[in-house]
Formats: structure tokens, C-alpha cells, sequence
């Protein structure tokens, strides 16, 4: 088994940058969402109930109940999270001794927190999918930088901890249960797109956030969007167990077809960091020896083996070819491929019913569950084993008190994680042990673990629905405005989205941070000037153009009207405030007003603002390749200047005690000039 410490440390670095990109975009978007003039303020959502401070937090696990005591309101205090949260997690993202447990425990945290009080905004997936990923991390981080270890030979460093991949295995058993649901959901909801294998037909124009690149996918011949679809449920249900696959190629190939698929995705739709993050996840499918880690590994020269090891490859390499030729069988006949050789085609059709994949679903759920306990049972033995390697009673000691500690948290972790996992199929649900439904009740608002189903059903068959907010000083003659992304407020009436009627009223107050949002250039705003006196909102129908039609991207036919024209102090907009809860009773203190991290997040915020959200996401990006890419320049010049570094060609031999102490003197009187880091990168060219 290779090591897995340059996959952990990618992990580390892929979670700091998801949750610096969430807490920037966050950032930007606060004044209009939750400040006291935003569609939802948050200080509504935290009123004290005469609780106990601790039994408070626990209830609502949010910082923000601190927020007073800094003589801050809800939404200052979200901004100072989200700051805060920013610069740690490119700390983490940038230097190795910031990725500590205690670093990813308050960036955990601090998300947690924005959570509690976003309400709406913050209710997705990938909300959920960060927070039990965040806290993975927690366990994954090392307590001491690894720089600060030797190596030991076979790729292995000498301080390595035995428990080390034990919360590693979590990432990996967490990106089953994203896939493995993903793929599930979309039979079990019964969508004729997906048993019909067109989904991908009317997806690219009706999905969230289409890409310029959606708009060439969605012409692309039917029967290549039958077999994309094929390929999904193949990588999203049949590919996952791969994951626990003792053949690392199994692994690799899984990891190259969920890649795949993310990197499509991402190409031609926008879907905030959900992809990202599960591009994260896939690095626990990786090893060391995979990114060439090892020191010496490929260039080693082949011996000869014994009979027993090549008895042990050959039946590998069969059971790995049995694999992939199950695969395409299963493929073949379950879809029913048949090529068409005067068309160039390929024909595809689900060859099963709805409840021959009850039945299968109902079968394998629960074998799923013991293949993930049995690998949790492997890695916990491996674990035990390399704990026996330990030398030293105090080392032992100290190591077995670690692994006691990680081990239980993994366990428990895994048990708490079967809930959710166990919502694809009711009847596993029911059947597991009440000790794991007992301990997730105990911790679920923590999001600690979380059930997942992407695309569940497949919308907008009939066209794209979206709304369009207009507005108007007469009632007569309106203004259009389509900047604000409403795709999910589209799918249903307006009474099913509360936000909107506040975001129609802050449009007809002329509520400034809420403008930001529809228009990031106040000056653009049609009704920058004043305010309009009417706000109405129309349903449309949208669909991609066709090839050569006038250089359009859509085409559109309205449908009805969506939310009736209003202006301020309208009954229907006041019945509506009434019944949603959101009149304002009392206008919002300020009690921070003369508080000097208020007026430094004022300070901020200003300096700030004339950067629209994109351009400050993409620089913060462009700083952090540019970081990047100067410490790539210095790494060459430690390797070289580094008297650990092997020379190219040539064995390590065992130093004497006294070549070893002239060394050791060597290396601290003359520290490495051309590095401030005492990390030594040892690499073989």
C-alpha cells in the first residue's frame, strides 16, 4: 500500500481554497442579503430565549451570539466571520504550518456559523457538502508540519503517525456516498427524463447557471446525449465501489472517470464550489506513488520476483481486466448499446423497470455498508500494524493514546454518516442500528454528516422558466431587469419564496446594498435616480436559440404574470410582508455606530465596494497563482543549496557518527540562503 501524505496535503490545500472562495463571495454579497436593509437581515434569526449561554450555543451552534459583546449587530459580525474566514484559509492555502487542526476547526466553525443565520441563501447542497467536508479536514490535518519529519525508506516518513489515514478514509467513503446517492436519486425519483435517457437534452439550457459552452453542448446530437447519460450512471453507480477496490488501478480509474465528469460539468454550468469540492474529495482516491512522492520510485531498476509476488500480479491484473469487462457488459445489456454502422451512431434504452431497480437498490444498499465497514476495518488493522513498528515505549505509548482518540472518531463519524447514506433505500434506513440513529440525532445540527441527490428530477421540460423583475414610475410603461439569477423562485409561485416579496420591497425603497445585488454598477441601474413607484414580476419561458439565429443566445415567450404590480403601502404588498414575517416592527439599533471594529469593517467595506464581486473573486485567485508560482521559482533553489538532497544517480549510504555530527554542524551554521523555510524537498530527478 503506497502512502498517502501528498494526497492529504492536496486535500488540506483544496479545502482552504473552497472555504476562502465561500467566505470571499459570502463577503460581497452580505449587505444586500442580511445587512438591516437587506432582502433577510440576519439579526432577526438570533433573538435570545432566555437560555443559558452554553445551552444557547449548542442549540444554535453560531459565534455570531457573540456578536454584541464586540458591540457589533448580526450582519457586522457575519462580515467579520467572513473576513476572518478569508485570510485564514488562504493562510492555510499558502503555508504549510498553518494547515493545523485548529485552523480548519475555526474555519469550520466560523462557516458554521454563517450557516445559522443565511437562511435561504445558505441552505444547498454544497453548503452541507463544505461543512462536513471542513470537518473532515479537521481530523486529516496533522498536528506537527511534516517538514519537521525524516524520511524513512520506502516512501514512508520515519515520523509518520499510525493513525495518520485513518480520518483520510472518511474523504473517501464521503465522496461514495456524494456519487453513489447522485446516481441513485435520479432513478428513484421516477424523472421520465432520466429513464428515458434525455435528461441531458433539456439540462444545459434549463440547469441553474448555463456556461457560453452549455449552449454548443446542447446541440449536440440526441444520441450522444443518450450515451452521456449512460456514462453517468455508470460513473455515479457503478463506479464508486471502485473507490474500496484493493487494486490501486481500479482506484485510479475511478478517480480519472469522476474528474471527468466534475470537469464537464464544470465547463457548461456554474454550480458555486460544489464541483470544486468534489474534485477535492477525489484526492483521497490518489497516493503518493501515483504523484510520484516516493523517493526513487520508477526509476528503481527491475528484479527479479518470486513466484509467489508474480502469481499475486498476474491474478491482479486479471481480476482488474474481470472488473472492466463486467463493467462494459452491464453497460451493454442494462442500456441496451447497439451500434448503427450506416448512421454512425450509437442506440441506447433502459432495458429494466422501476421496480427491477427497487429490488437491485433494496439488495445492495445494505452489501454497500459492509463493504465500507470492512475497508474501515481494514484501515483500522493497518493502522494497528504500523503502530507495532513503532519503536520506543514513549513513542508507543504516545502513538497507541493518538490512535485510541483518531480511531474512535472515525468510528463514530462512520456511524453517524450511515443515517443520511441510508435515505436512498427506506428499507436499510430502518434496519441499521439504533445507536447510529440515536448518535446522529444527537450531533445532526451540526451537519457533521448529510444525505446528497444532485439533479434529483430533471426541470424545466417546456422550457427554461425564469422571472423578470420590472419596474415602473406609472404603471405603463416598464423597465425589464434580468440580472438577478431567480431560478429556483421560478420553479413555483412566488408565495413558495417568501425572499422575493422583501426583495420587491427593498426595490421599490430604493435599498441601496439590495440594488448592488441586481446591478453591481449603481449607475447602470435604471432607477438609480429614484426609485420606481411599481415593481411587478412576469414568468417566462426561455430556450436556447438555434444555430445561426441572428446571434442570439435565447429566445423566449412569456407565460403569466408572476407577482402583481405593487408599490409601497399596497395592501397586497403589506398582506404579504404580514404573512411571511417580514414587517419591520422597530427600526434596527445602532449600537455599534462608535465601535471601533465597526468603523474598521466600515473602512473595509468602502475600500471594497468599487470592486464588483467577480473582479475581487478573480483577483484574489490571480494573487494566490502568482504566490504560488514564486514559491515553485524558490523550491528549486532549496532542493539544490539542501545538503539532504540525493544526487541524481546515486545511493544514500549510512553516514559514521562523526560524518553525521560534521553534517549536522555543517547544516546549522550555514542556513539555506535562498530559502526563509527550513523544509528540505527531497525529490529523486
Amino acid at each position: 500500500m503506497a502512502g498517502s501524505r501528498l494526497p492529504r496535503q492536496l486535500f488540506l490545500q483544496g479545502v482552504a481554497a473552497v472555504f476562502m472562495f465561500a467566505f470571499a463571495s459570502l463577503y460581497t454579497q452580505i449587505p444586500g442579503l442580511y445587512g438591516p436593509e437587506g432582502i433577510l437581515p440576519a439579526r432577526r434569526t438570533l433573538r435570545p430565549q432566555g437560555k443559558g449561554r452554553w445551552q444557547q450555543l449548542w442549540e444554535t451552534p453560531t459565534l455570531l451570539w457573540e456578536a454584541p459583546r464586540l458591540g457589533l449587530d448580526t450582519a457586522q459580525g457575519l462580515e467579520l466571520l467572513s473576513l476572518l474566514g478569508a485570510l485564514v484559509a488562504l493562510g492555510a492555502l499558502l503555508l504549510s504550518p498553518l494547515r493545523h487542526p485548529v485552523i480548519y476547526l475555526l474555519l469550520w466553525a466560523a462557516y458554521l456559523s454563517a450557516c445559522q443565520v443565511g437562511q435561504v441563501f445558505l441552505y444547498f447542497q454544497w453548503d452541507s457538502l463544505l461543512l462536513e467536508t471542513g470537518f473532515l479536514a479537521v481530523l486529516v490535518a496533522p498536528l506537527r508540519p511534516a517538514s519537521h519529519r525524516k524520511e524513512a525508506p520506502q516512501g514512508r516518513q520515519a515520523g509518520a503517525l499510525p493513525h495518520e489515514d485513518l480520518p483520510f478514509w472518511l474523504v473517501r467513503w464521503l465522496l461514495f456516498r456524494l456519487m453513489f446517492a447522485s446516481g441513485v436519486v435520479k432513478l428513484t425519483s421516477r424523472c421520465p427524463a432520466w429513464w428515458g435517457l434525455t435528461a441531458l437534452t433539456y439540462h444545459y439550457e434549463t440547469q441553474c447557471l448555463p456556461t457560453p459552452a452549455a449552449w454548443f453542448a446542447h446541440h449536440l446530437p440526441v444520441w450522444l446525449h443518450k450515451l452521456s447519460v449512460v456514462a453517468t450512471f455508470l460513473i455515479e453507480i457503478a463506479v464508486p465501489p471502485l473507490f474500496f477496490a484493493p487494486i490501486r488501478r481500479l482506484r485510479l480509474a475511478a478517480f480519472y472517470s469522476q474528474v471527468l465528469l466534475q470537469v464537464l460539468i464544470i465547463i457548461t454550468g456554474n454550480y458555486n464550489f460544489f464541483n470544486l469540492m468534489t474534485l477535492v474529495l477525489t484526492t483521497a482516491l490518489l497516493d503518493d506513488q501515483h504523484l510520484a512522492a516516493e523517493p526513487g520510485h520508477g526509476s528503481r531498476k527491475k528484479t527479479a520476483t518470486s513466484w509467489p509476488k508474480a502469481l499475486l500480479a498476474t491474478l491482479s491484473l486479471l481480476l482488474e481486466l474481470a472488473v472492466y469487462g463486467l463493467l462494459a457488459y452491464g453497460t451493454v445489456h442494462y442500456f441496451g448499446l447497439e451500434v448503427d454502422w450506416q448512421q454512425r451512431t450509437i442506440h441506447s434504452r433502459t432495458t429494466f423497470t422501476f421496480h427491477q431497480f427497487s429490488q437491485w437498490l433494496k439488495t445492495l444498499t445494505l452489501p454497500t455498508v459492509w463493504l465500507g465497514v470492512a475497508s474501515l476495518v481494514w484501515e483500522l488493522l493497518s493502522a494497528l500494524w504500523r503502530w507495532t513498528q513503532v519503536r520506543g515505549w514513549l513513542r508507543k505509548l504516545s502513538a497507541v493514546v493518538q490512535l485510541s482518540l483518531v480511531g474512535t472518531a472515525t468510528v463514530a463519524l462512520f456511524l453517524i454518516s450511515l443515517v443520511p447514506y441510508s435515505y436512498v433505500e427506506p428499507g436499510t434506513h430502518g434496519r441499521l442500528w439504533t445507536g447510529a440513529h440515536r448518535l446522529f440525532g444527537a450531533v445532526e445540527h451540526l451537519q457533521l454528516a448529510n444525505s446528497y441527490g444532485l439533479f434529483r428530477r430533471m426541470t424545466g421540460l417546456g422550457g427554461r422558466p425564469e422571472v423578470v423583475l420590472e419596474g415602473s414610475y406609472d404603471g405603463h410603461h416598464w423597465t425589464p431587469r434580468l440580472d438577478w439569477q431567480m431560478w429556483f423562485a421560478a420553479l413555483g409561485p412566488h408565495t413558495h419564496s417568501p425572499w422575493f416579496t422583501s426583495l420587491v420591497l427593498r426595490l421599490l425603497q430604493g435599498k441601496e446594498p439590495v440594488i448592488r445585488l441586481v446591478q453591481s454598477q449603481v449607475a447602470r441601474y435604471p432607477f438609480h435616480k429614484q426609485p420606481p413607484t411599481y415593481v411587478r414580476a412576469q414568468r417566462y419561458k426561455y430556450w436556447f436559440s438555434q444555430p445561426g439565429e441572428q446571434g442570439q443566445w435565447w429566445r423566449r415567450q412569456w407565460v403569466e404574470e408572476f407577482f402583481p404590480s405593487v408599490s409601497l403601502g399596497d395592501p397586497t404588498l403589506e398582506t404579504l410582508l404580514r404573512q411571511f414575517g417580514l414587517q419591520e416592527k422597530s427600526p434596527p439599533r445602532t449600537r455599534s455606530a462608535n465601535s471601533t471594529l465597526a468603523q474598521a469593517l466600515h473602512w473595509t467595506r468602502s475600500q471594497l465596494s468599487p470592486l464588483e464581486a467577480p473582479a475581487l473573486l478573480w483577483g484574489l485567485l490571480m494573487a494566490v497563482g502568482a504566490v504560488r508560482f514564486v514559491q515553485a521559482l524558490l523550491a528549486p533553489c532549496s532542493l539544490r543549496s539542501s545538503p539532504l538532497a540525493p544526487v541524481s544517480g546515486e545511493k544514500r549510504r549510512p553516514a559514521s557518527q562523526k560524518d553525521s555530527g560534521a553534517a549536522s554542524e555543517q547544516a546549522t551554521a550555514a542556513p539555506n540562503p535562498c530559502s526563509s523555510s527550513s523544509r528540505t524537498t527531497r525529490r529523486k530527478k
